[in-house]
């Protein structure tokens, strides 16, 4: 079986993230969230107790808006930044995650001085291999997360997300199951995920970043 890195998306959540807390507390499962710079300036709590519990918690940019290699460059910057100022301390792994790729990397996702920026800070940027869909299936994700877990060759970078409680209430069933199979849950990810690590480029910048004159 293959070992799974749990990420979580679009949060934090007050209605939603401390149940996710609970659950992977009672699993013995630490993770990361990638939470949205806006949100922390009325949930910061729960972010902080995410770090008190043994969880990562990273930068998914300011307001999750357009992707960031279809903005502006100064515009992409900003969302990385600003973003950071509110997390602080917070974000003890220097992780940044872009939006917008669905699993495939891409020009996309960032504007060349965004990337950049994110490699002299010594940032490390974790993609995904995993989107059971649970934002826009608020049932059927957890039988395609099993699915994908069991079918895997590589080891996973699932990606949820704290934001529907109908979608997390079927997160301990999904993460029982997963357990029971035999997989190992892990807060380290795969190279084959993370074009850029410490601030080192594991891949061609044109892969994942746009130049900043790019129409």
């Amino acid at each position: 079986m293959q070992p799974i890195c749990l990420t979580f998306d679009n949060g934090p959540e007050p209605d939603v993230t401390p149940g996710v807390l609970d659950v992977l507390a009672a699993r013995g499962i630490r993770a990361t969230f990638f939470v949205i710079g806006e949100k922390l300036r009325g949930a910061r709590a729960l972010a902080e107790r995410a770090v008190a519990e043994g969880h990562w918690v990273g930068n998914h940019s300011l307001s999750h808006g357009a992707p960031l290699g279809l903005r502006a460059p100064a515009d992409a910057l900003a969302e990385i930044t600003t973003a950071e100022a509110l997390l602080g301390s917070l974000n003890t792994q220097r992780l940044f995650r872009p939006h917008g790729g669905g699993g495939a990397i891409g020009p996309h996702l960032l504007r060349r001085s965004a990337l950049h920026h994110l490699a002299a800070g010594g940032y490390t940027m974790p993609l995904w291999n995993a989107v059971p869909r649970d934002w826009d299936d608020a049932d059927g994700w957890a039988a395609r997360a099993i699915a994908m877990a069991a079918a895997a060759r590589e080891p996973i970078v699932m990606v949820l997300h704290d934001l529907l409680p109908a979608a997390m209430a079927h997160l301990d069933r999904v993460l029982g199951s997963m357990q029971d199979a035999g997989h190992a849950f892990t807060q380290d990810f795969p190279d084959a995920c993370t074009p850029l690590r410490a601030g080192h480029l594991l891949c061609d910048a044109d892969a994942i970043s746009r130049e900043d004159n790019a129409p």
